[in-house]
């Protein structure tokens, strides 16, 4: 009984000699400043953090976790807007309101976490530091927290910091990939021979062969970008501003043959784990490609591809590979919206 009331004691005294400790030389809140800059224009990225449903797809908080729910509250963007969270796995949840906004100036968020009923109010400004580029800070005010609770502000600055790290990265893929997108749009002119340098990309697709008779190719492509698409978007979770154009590669020659075989895909950001073996990366290194972009029946593509090989011919360039990427997606019985690009090299 004695050894007892001796632990007691001790037990009594640590505890109030925590208390004491936090109540003196740890705030009861935090307050703290994080800035990151993005090779983006100010409008797309405002864009980016006053629609929540934009907000949560690259966000880490959210977007790491495969198994929270996120429910989205009219208006949607702007002031007003409003999700609720729950995640079932690690017991997580709360709801994140829009407070304030200033277009393409400044955000507040509020963000009630589990049952706390004091918000952590987060501030968010943006400045265009060039046309091309933004600069974002975030003020952080974490809600004030009892004596007992204190120890949890040693690390939430460093907690949010490895989380706006982290979502960065994600913003700026998503953001590449839609820029990418708006630029292929505005730089359109059809039946134009053109130039053009090729970044590297990483492809997942299928590898196929399939006969080149009438119309069976076309139907053969349509029939597995529906298979590509529903894995990527299904099975990957990628949303449309996540993943580039769809394409097709294949020999520049092979429209003549009887059977034909491409590689057919959706560029993503990067290399992820694939468990189904049907699904493979291919990896395109950087290239100098002449370049077409056709509006038309699929089986008419042949003569703007023609004029590519002529024209590599004319310059005395070998030529390896064309690309098909589809603006529009394929669908059987419709016209095909394509860039077609030949590459080339010395």
């Amino acid at each position: 009984m004695r050894f007892f009331k001796i632990i007691t004691v001790i037990v009594v005294l640590l505890v109030g000699a925590y208390a004491a400790s936090m109540y003196y030389f740890v705030d009861e809140s935090k307050e703290f400043t994080i800035e990151k800059e993005v090779d983006y224009p100010l409008e797309k990225v405002f864009n980016q953090f006053n629609n929540l449903q934009n907000f949560t797809r690259w966000n880490n908080f959210f977007s790491s976790s495969k198994t929270i729910t996120i429910d989205y509250y009219s208006p949607y963007e702007g002031k007003g807007s409003a999700i609720s969270y729950n995640d079932p796995k690690s017991k997580d949840g709360g709801e994140m309101f829009i407070r304030y906004e200033n277009p393409n100036k400044t955000l507040r968020y509020q963000l009630f976490e589990d049952e706390d009923e004091n918000p952590t109010l987060i501030d968010v400004k943006f400045t265009a530091v060039s046309p091309e580029k933004t600069k974002i800070t975030w003020y952080v005010h974490t809600p004030k927290l009892s004596v007992l609770s204190r120890a949890q502000n040693f690390w939430t600055e460093d907690k949010f910091a490895d989380n706006i790290e982290k979502s960065m990265l994600n913003l700026k893929n998503v953001l590449g990939n839609k820029v990418e997108k708006d630029n292929q749009l505005a730089a359109i002119k059809y039946d134009s021979l053109m130039v053009e340098k090729e970044e590297a990309k990483m492809i997942l697709g299928i590898n196929v062969s399939t006969s080149n008779k009438k119309d069976a190719l076309y139907k053969n492509i349509v029939m597995n970008y529906n298979k590509i698409n529903n894995f990527v978007t299904m099975d990957l979770g990628k949303k449309n501003d996540e993943v580039g154009y769809p394409v097709l590669i294949t020999d520049a020659d092979n429209f003549k043959d009887n059977e034909v075989s491409y590689f057919f895909g959706i560029p993503l950001s990067k290399k992820i784990g694939v468990t189904d073996n049907n699904f493979n990366f291919r990896s395109v290194s950087p290239t100098e490609n002449y370049v077409m972009y056709y509006k038309g029946s699929y089986p008419a593509r042949i003569k703007a591809i023609q004029q590519l090989i002529q024209k590599a011919k004319k310059d005395e360039m070998r030529y390896g590979d064309v690309y098909q990427t589809f603006i529009e997606p394929p669908v059987e019985g419709q016209d095909v919206n394509l860039k077609l690009s030949l590459s080339v090299y010395r």
